[in-house]
């Protein structure tokens, strides 16, 4: 009966230390995978405000009464505190009297959050 006593009073020194073990590592996969939430978190606000960028030059190419000349054009936009720089790409769709516009834009300072958008308007008559 004293043997089976002791065996029930608690845990060995060995069973302690792999338990610790398992413990931390989990602890660390859970800081590990935080981590990983609040960068591609970031990483996915900028994204989404550069395809806003891209998305307020369109509006403005295709609000334009007059057709944008063929060729590249570029430009400054300020969104969400920050610095973009837009390109815009015109030229002829298969269709001729289509003009295929394409925009692409990227933070100033360089860094994540880049977005392109291809649009089709009416080309010049």
């Amino acid at each position: 009966m004293s043997s089976a006593r002791r065996a029930e009073q608690g845990f060995t020194l060995i069973e302690m230390l792999v338990a610790l073990a398992i413990f931390s590592l989990a602890a660390l996969a859970l800081l590990r995978l935080g981590g990983a939430t609040a960068t591609n978190s970031a990483s996915l606000s900028d994204q989404a405000i550069a395809q806003l960028v891209a998305r307020n030059v369109a509006v403005e190419t295709l609000s334009d009464p007059q057709p944008p000349a063929f060729g590249v054009s570029q430009g400054d936009a300020v969104n969400g505190g920050r610095r973009w720089r837009w390109t815009r790409t015109v030229s002829r769709s298969p269709e001729a009297r289509i003009q295929q516009i394409e925009i692409a834009v990227q933070p100033e300072a360089g860094g994540p959050g880049r977005a392109s958008l291809t649009i089709f308007r009416r080309g010049p008559v």
